[in-house]
C-alpha cells in the first residue's frame, strides 16, 4: 500500500483507471474464482455460507421468508467483506477506502429498499403509507437521505483509518507490523461489512413491514 489517495494506472480511451478500479476487478475477480472453485471441490462450505448469510438476515429482519432478499444482502456482504478485506495486500487498496465505492454500495441499498417496498405493497401503498401523515413527508425524506449518507461515510471513515494506520505501522516497522495488521485488517474488514450487510437488512425490514 503505498498511498491512501487513489492513484491512476493508466487510461482507456482517454478515461483514467485508478488503483480502486483495479482493486475492485481483483476483488470480483477473487470472488468468482473462490466461488467457482468452493461450488466444484468444497459445495458444503458453499451451503454453509449460504445457511449463515440466511441464519445473520433472518435474526434481523421480521420477514417470514428472507431467501428472496438474499440474493442482494448476501451479495453486498461478500463484496464489502472482500473490498474491505482486500488491503491487506501491500500493492493494493481497499476499494471501500475510495469514497465513490461506500457512496455506490449506500444508493444499490437506497434503491433496492424502494424495489422490495413497492414489490411488497405496491407503488401507490407504499408511497401513502410513506406520506403519512403529510406533514412528516419532509422528514421522511431527510431520513431516508440521511441514513445513505450515513451508510457510505461508516464504512469509508471505518476503512480509511485502518488504511491510514496500517500504512503509517507498515512504514515505521516493515518487518515486525504486518502478520498482526493482516489478522486485525481481516477482522475490521468482515466486521464492517457485517454491519452494512445489518443496516441494509433493517431498512429493507422497515420498508417492507405493515401495520397491524
Amino acid at each position: 500500500m503505498e498511498s491512501i489517495t487513489p492513484q491512476i494506472i493508466f487510461y482507456v480511451f482517454g478515461i483514467p483507471i485508478n488503483s480502486t478500479i483495479i482493486s475492485t476487478w481483483i476483488g470480483m475477480l477473487l470472488i468468482i474464482i473462490l466461488a467457482a472453485i468452493t461450488s466444484r471441490y468444497f459445495p458444503h462450505a458453499l451451503d454453509m455460507l449460504g445457511e449463515f448469510l440466511s441464519s445473520m438476515v433472518s435474526g434481523i429482519m421480521t420477514a417470514d421468508n428472507v431467501d428472496e432478499y438474499l440474493p442482494l444482502l448476501g451479495s453486498l456482504a461478500i463484496f464489502v467483506a472482500v473490498a474491505n478485506s482486500i488491503g491487506i495486500i501491500p500493492i493494493l487498496s481497499a476499494p471501500t477506502s475510495d469514497i465513490n465505492t461506500p457512496i455506490a454500495l449506500a444508493l444499490v441499498v437506497f434503491f433496492g429498499v424502494y424495489f422490495y417496498g413497492i414489490r411488497k405493497k405496491g407503488i401507490i401503498n407504499y408511497f401513502k403509507e410513506l406520506a403519512s401523515p403529510i406533514f412528516l413527508l419532509p422528514f421522511e425524506i431527510i431520513g431516508q437521505v440521511s441514513r445513505t449518507v450515513s451508510l457510505s461515510l461508516r464504512l469509508f471513515g471505518n476503512i480509511l483509518s485502518g488504511e491510514m494506520i496500517s500504512a503509517i505501522v507498515f512504514g515505521l516497522l516493515p518487518l515486525i507490523a504486518p502478520l498482526p495488521f493482516i489478522g486485525l485488517g481481516l477482522f475490521l474488514g468482515i466486521l464492517q461489512a457485517y454491519v452494512f450487510t445489518a443496516l441494509a437488512s433493517l431498512y429493507i425490514d422497515l420498508a417492507i413491514a405493515t401495520e397491524n
